[in-house]
């Protein structure tokens, strides 16, 4: 995959997927505008970008907040001269409950995230890309996306609504100058899960019941698919969803 010349933003870049997609991007030449809320974890990736020779730069940007996503793309065009890629990455799980037995809190939060971020993306994104005439939108769902979770019922409704507005986005723009997929990836060894299976046998076994394979997805398998669907090999791709979990999902 080559995307020299290219310039991507990422959300959620500090870590995890979003981490492992700044990294495979970097390698392939992109120009990298990081953002999240973690500002240690994401200086310190954009400086070992930079020491490897990769034009990047850190935002800081709670995904949540209009104003944060609208400065991001700003601040994307105005560096790169244009905006060519974008993977929507920022997430949270919420602490696992019964649906009856969770909080309003929690449900705001999550929804807030994990979709209000998406649709905010999309709506920056999209004005920034349809105005130069092109562009690839990747949207990180989930396979919770398809299904219902026990005790995620925020996680599982925020997902849903996540490829909801992926196809809306493309519904809206059937010319296809703007591609809109999404990706779900079966459970992946990030920090997020990690501190979710922490939290105790139940939530361990459930997770790793989930993987047929028996075992985790690794980030840099689920950034392989992301950055594929933003590079010219995927430019009649347009609309999908795409699950990569090894086949959990098909059992």
């Amino acid at each position: 995959m080559n995307f020299a010349g290219k310039s991507l933003l990422v959300t959620g870049a500090a870590s995890g997927i979003g981490e492992a997609c700044a990294r495979r991007a970097g390698e392939c030449g992109a120009k990298l505008m990081l953002c999240d809320i973690d500002i240690e974890k994401g200086e310190q990736l954009c400086q070992e970008l930079n020491a490897l020779g990769v034009e990047c730069q850190f935002h800081v940007c709670n995904v949540s907040s209009e104003k944060d996503v609208e400065t991001a793309v700003r601040k994307t065009v105005k560096l790169f001269g244009r905006l060519d890629c974008a993977i929507n990455n920022a997430g949270v799980t919420g602490l696992p409950a019964a649906l009856e037995e969770t909080s309003l809190e929690t449900w705001n939060t999550v929804i807030a995230v994990n979709m209000t971020s998406v649709f905010l993306c999309l709506k920056y994104q999209l004005r920034a890309m349809k105005q130069q005439g092109s562009g690839s939108i990747v949207n990180i769902a989930s396979g919770a996306g398809l299904i219902g979770t026990p005790n995620l019922a925020a996680y599982c409704a925020s997902k849903h609504g996540v490829l909801g507005l992926t196809k809306t986005a493309v519904a809206e723009n059937p010319e296809g100058k703007v591609r809109i997929n999404a990706v779900l990836p079966g459970s992946t060894r990030t920090p997020m899960l990690e501190q979710s299976m922490a939290l105790s046998a139940d939530v361990e076994k459930m997770v790793m019941a989930s993987v047929p394979c028996g075992r985790l997805a690794e980030p840099a398998e689920i950034a392989e698919t992301a950055l594929w669907l933003c590079s010219d090999a995927a430019a009649y791709v347009n609309g999908q969803s795409l699950i990569v979990d090894n086949g959990g999902l098909s059992r």
